[in-house]
């Protein structure tokens, strides 16, 4: 276990000393832990929840839940923000099952007169120009996103599952790879933009 956790960056083998006195019950630890990885974690819950308002109150469950479970992490299985990312996006998935299940009390209408379903308060959200991710996250079509998949070489369907599936920084990612730095900087910034241009090209296409 010591070899493996020697290979983890500094961020990593912090966070996971911080898990480790979060299971003994250091509130002081569980307050850093919140500081260093509420802002990536609250990131993972919005990606499988838009509505903000929801996604906070999945946040604070989040981290009740590690509270609760710190003491389970187990540092040769995983690495902890590995760890927290699944945390988070289970909560986040069961979130979702729980509003399926309940009455449909709140409705992003804009509540016009008007017959236009379509007029969702969604799209008046201010927002850049969609990346990759939000392309790869609204494709209609699974048939186009695994075509689109298959199309990255190995090493960027690699590192891009890691960063964004799993929730590792591009230093966790190398380590994990063992290779260096600057290698899964360009597999990753190749591959997303390879993955953009093939999803925009495809939701271009005739129906």
């Amino acid at each position: 276990m010591q070899a493996h956790y020697t290979q983890w960056t500094d961020r990593s083998q912090d966070l996971s000393a911080l898990l480790a006195r979060v299971g003994l019950g250091d509130r002081s630890a569980f307050a850093s832990l919140y500081k260093q990885t509420a802002a990536h974690l609250m990131g993972v819950v919005l990606r499988i929840n838009r509505d903000r308002a929801q996604a906070e109150d999945v946040l604070q469950e989040v981290y009740v839940n590690v509270w609760r479970a710190a003491g389970s992490f187990d540092a040769t299985l995983s690495q902890p923000m590995t760890w927290l990312t699944s945390v988070a996006r289970n909560r986040a998935i069961d979130s979702l099952r729980r509003r399926q299940t309940e009455p449909q009390t709140v409705s992003t209408s804009t509540g016009s007169d008007n017959d236009n379903d379509d007029d969702d308060m969604l799209q008046y959200q201010a927002s850049d120009a969609p990346g990759p991710l939000e392309l790869l996250a609204s494709a209609g079509e699974a048939r186009a996103l695994k075509i689109c998949l298959g199309e990255l070489t190995g090493e960027q369907q690699q590192s891009l599952a890691l960063a964004f599936y799993q929730g590792l920084s591009h230093g966790e990612v190398a380590a994990h790879l063992r290779q260096p730095l600057g290698t899964v900087k360009s597999w990753l910034r190749r591959g997303l933009q390879a993955l953009k241009t093939c999803l925009e090209r495809a939701a271009q296409a005739p129906a």
